[in-house]
């Protein structure tokens, strides 16, 4: 399935496709803080509607992902990175797509302070 999403304010538009069978709220410093629920996707199964330069990046940590934020209106829609074995991956944030039930998706909770 193909779905559409945006920051708040529509600087950052893009389209995500495949099946969404779960989602992973995670604790870690960052993520706690945006109240994200991501699902991950092969970064090939994005595309940006907009101009990649619309989203601004944020790295901190190991800087292994690209946290990607609209600088108008704050919100963090997608982050990218690299899965374990070796492939380009996109993190949607769930709550910035459009048309979807969130109550229906399950919720994995991930440790990320522990990592």
């Amino acid at each position: 399935m193909k779905y559409t999403g945006s920051c708040h304010c529509g600087q950052i538009r893009f389209e995500a496709e495949g099946d969404i069978d779960g989602a992973l709220a995670c604790n870690c410093s960052m993520c706690q803080r945006k109240g994200s629920l991501l699902w991950f996707i092969p970064r090939s199964a994005m595309t940006l509607l907009t101009p990649d330069s619309n989203a601004s990046t944020y790295l901190f940590n190991k800087h292994h992902i690209r946290h990607r934020f609209c600088p108008h209106c704050g919100i963090h829609p997608y982050a990218e990175g690299t899965a374990p074995n070796g492939d380009a991956t996109a993190a949607i944030n769930l709550r910035c797509l459009d048309n979807i039930e969130l109550d229906a998706i399950p919720v994995h909770h991930y440790d990320g302070r522990a990592s």
